[in-house]
């Protein structure tokens, strides 16, 4: 395919990358798209001693990076910005043959690297700290931030380059470097982001191991959250990944910033527009086949509507179109991979064991154009609320509807699950939307009221709070986890007065 040309991917890559330096291993990693079933390519996977030698030189390059001023440093991200602009079809097009998201969904993945290359570029001039007052006098206190160090991105396949740019970006303008372990489900697209940074970067000259790559299996994410050289580690995934990480790196006291499962639920009032619900619902719960952490699992619907609700629902899943996500008028690609198939599966018999009633059947797609195995039909169970299954997240096109009376209850159920990403409410009524954005509705890090909870924008935070791990990236002032604060209180002054009144003469 021509895109594969335009970005520099071949049959065999490098995987290991300081910016300017690739390095070729014995030992390969196969890339086979879920669209179809072919091979793309293969990408070589670092050994212990690579990632020694990474570590090594992004150590080296913080060292010069830190001092380039912030507002240059954005300078160079805005470069970075138009020229995924420029790359902004292939790349999208590779995200899409390789993950098996929808043409436009990987566009619009693309479009997110470029969005948070733009906030990051007004955030360069913006690392602002606090002036305080002093209770001693002639004395002046502030806090300032200064770059943290090595980041390290672990990063998942159904988000393959936009989750690495949410943290890249921000910790390039703070004065940080990166190393980054894509998934080794979407090594491809990795190596792509690769070569367009380094491209620019060398083009103004800057150090070597400022973006850094190393495409490997679990053990090379296990040597970087126990690698003290490495203060944080931003790691996407699930939540037992998460706890993990989270563990490993808090025992030798590093940061951690994660972004784990999510079990995202939507409440359909009875004051709710049905038309606009219908359609955030439908897109939430099969967009990228159902394999976002925010995609739509849970329908929460009040009994006055519930019936309504379910018809206009069925109505819409029997117009969705499945198939190759590369032509247009596709709504559902692929899962990821025969693996992922195998859990939507096993997910729908558990649902049906437990008193599920499937109202639009799931299924395995085969035939012609369904040669991959990794197509699957989004299905709708009506379930009873307590159903184990229901408070599982399964990444698969499976949507879970159940009935309430008041809106009290409707909270309830939704914040009975574990997980606590992303959430909705569909209401006209202002009461109803007020409380379910209040400290006594949803307990999600995201909540939304009449959109769904899928498409969150980079200019707000992105996380979640229970096992979806706590963690912020992205907008607002996500920035602050990639660098360290200090306080300053400077005297100039001809005495020495101690706080607290505290005398201490000599």
């Amino acid at each position: 395919m021509e895109f594969l040309k335009t970005l520099g991917i071949e049959n065999s890559n490098a995987g290991i990358s300081t910016g300017q330096n690739w390095k070729k291993t014995s030992t390969e990693l196969h890339s086979d798209s879920p669209v179809d079933g072919k091979r793309i390519g293969s990408v070589s996977v670092a050994t212990a001693a690579d990632y020694d030698s990474v570590v090594q030189t992004a150590a080296k390059a913080f060292l010069e990076w830190r001092k380039i001023p912030a507002p240059k440093r954005g300078e160079i991200v805005r470069q970075l910005g138009n020229a995924f602009r420029e790359h902004k079809q292939d790349l999208g097009e590779l995200v899409s043959y390789e993950m098996g998201k929808s043409l436009q969904e990987g566009l619009g993945e693309v479009q997110e690297i470029i969005d948070i290359c733009d906030f990051a570029v007004g955030l360069s001039r913006q690392l602002y700290g606090l002036s305080m007052h002093s209770e001693r006098p002639q004395h002046r206190m502030y806090e300032q931030y200064h770059p943290l160090g090595i980041v390290g991105i672990i990063s998942a396949f159904n988000f393959p380059v936009a989750v690495w740019a949410w943290n890249s970006m921000l910790s390039f303008v703070c004065g940080d470097v990166c190393i980054w372990k894509p998934s080794p489900k979407t090594p491809l697209t990795a190596v792509a982001c690769q070569k367009i940074t380094s491209k620019v970067f060398k083009e103004n000259n800057v150090p070597e191991g400022v973006s850094c790559l190393l495409v490997g299996d679990h053990t090379v994410g296990e040597l970087m959250t126990r690698d003290e050289r490495i203060p944080l580690i931003s790691a996407t995934g699930s939540t037992a990944m998460g706890k993990k990480v989270g563990t490993v790196v808090a025992e030798r006291l590093g940061r951690s910033l994660l972004e784990l499962g999510g079990n995202n639920g939507i409440v359909i009032s009875k004051d709710a527009d049905l038309e606009i619900a219908s359609v955030a619902a439908v897109f939430g719960a099969m967009g990228t086949a159902g394999q976002r952490c925010t995609s739509t699992r849970r329908l929460i619907i009040h009994e006055s509507v519930y019936d309504t609700f379910k018809t206009k629902l069925v109505n819409a899943y029997g117009q969705l179109t499945i198939g190759n996500p590369l032509k247009e008028g596709i709504h559902m690609g692929p899962l990821i991979d025969t693996d992922a198939v195998k859990n939507y599966l096993n997910a729908i018999e558990k649902c049906k064991e437990q008193g599920g009633k499937f109202v639009v059947e799931g299924g395995v797609l085969s035939g012609e154009g369904f040669e991959s195995g990794c197509y699957v039909k989004p299905c709708i169970a009506e379930v009873p609320s307590q159903l184990p299954i229901v408070r599982e997240e399964t990444f698969a096109p499976i949507l879970y509807l159940m009935k309430y009376k008041t809106i009290d209850e409707a909270i309830e159920l939704h914040n009975s699950v574990k997980q606590g990403l992303s959430s909705s409410i569909m209401s006209l009524n202002m009461r109803e939307v007020e409380q379910f954005l209040s400290c006594t509705g949803s307990d999600c890090g995201i909540a939304n009221a009449n959109i769904g909870t899928s498409g969150a924008e980079i200019g707000g935070a992105f996380g979640g709070e229970k096992e979806t791990g706590g963690g912020r990236e992205s907008g607002s002032d996500a920035w602050k986890l990639y660098m360290r604060r200090q306080t300053n209180t400077i005297n100039y002054g001809t005495d020495v007065p101690l706080a607290q009144g505290i005398q201490f003469g000599l």
